[in-house]
């Protein structure tokens, strides 16, 4: 077996002790120690809280390093999730929950590229995203909103694979008039082509 190289980064020497003699033992797992923290393939934050040393931390990780980073926590407060988002932190474990196993566990997941969080902070993950969602569509509303019927169905076609001459035929319009009705939509959208208008507008499925 090849054991995973695991670089710890602890809130005090007490919590750094803590972690490591759980995890020295096991035969997964090579706890680093510092001087060798550019071999780890896993960075492991033990905290109490996520205060501003800890994002400071956990921003130097993200920069400096490729590796991925796992947090064990002892709180973690409401606003803690678009903290540690914003820093990378695929994995969460509270410290409470933290044995061996549980560690090592979180250890592997981050090797194999997945993420893991406790049920709670999934459901508050999914909420948040849920929100950026909702914003991310009401900003664009107003504009999509103001696309009339003939622009939308100048643009479903253009989806289709129809070009220009065809869609005129078509719409019983002339060329001139459906590549007027295409410049005017990637214009006031600030597009650069009509791929990028067909795209833009699907993203945001009003195709």
């Amino acid at each position: 077996m090849t054991r995973v190289p695991v670089a710890v980064y602890a809130g005090d020497p007490i919590l750094e002790f803590g972690v490591t003699q759980q995890l020295r033992p096991r035969p997964e797992v090579e706890v680093l120690k510092p001087s060798e923290e550019a071999r780890a393939e896993v960075s492991l934050v033990v905290i109490d809280r996520l205060d501003d040393a800890a994002g400071q931390l956990l921003r130097r990780l993200q920069r400096t390093s490729s590796v991925r980073t796992g947090l064990i926590v002892s709180e973690f407060e409401q606003d803690s999730l678009q903290t540690t988002i914003e820093c990378g932190v695929a994995a969460v474990l509270r410290r409470r929950e933290a044995d061996q196993d549980r560690m090592v566990g979180l250890i592997t997941a981050l090797v194999r590229g997945e993420g893991m969080l406790p049920g709670d902070m999934l459901g508050r993950l999914l909420d948040h995203v849920g929100k950026l969602q909702r914003s991310a569509a009401a900003a664009v509303r107003p504009i999509l909103s103001t696309l009339n019927t003939r622009e939308v169905e100048v643009l479903r076609l253009i989806a289709d694979g129809l070009d220009t001459r065809e869609i005129a035929v078509k719409m019983s319009y002339s060329e001139r008039t459906v590549k007027n009705i295409l410049q005017e939509v990637t214009t006031r959208l600030q597009l650069r082509n009509r791929a990028h208008a067909v795209g833009y507008v699907m993203r945001h499925g009003l195709i």
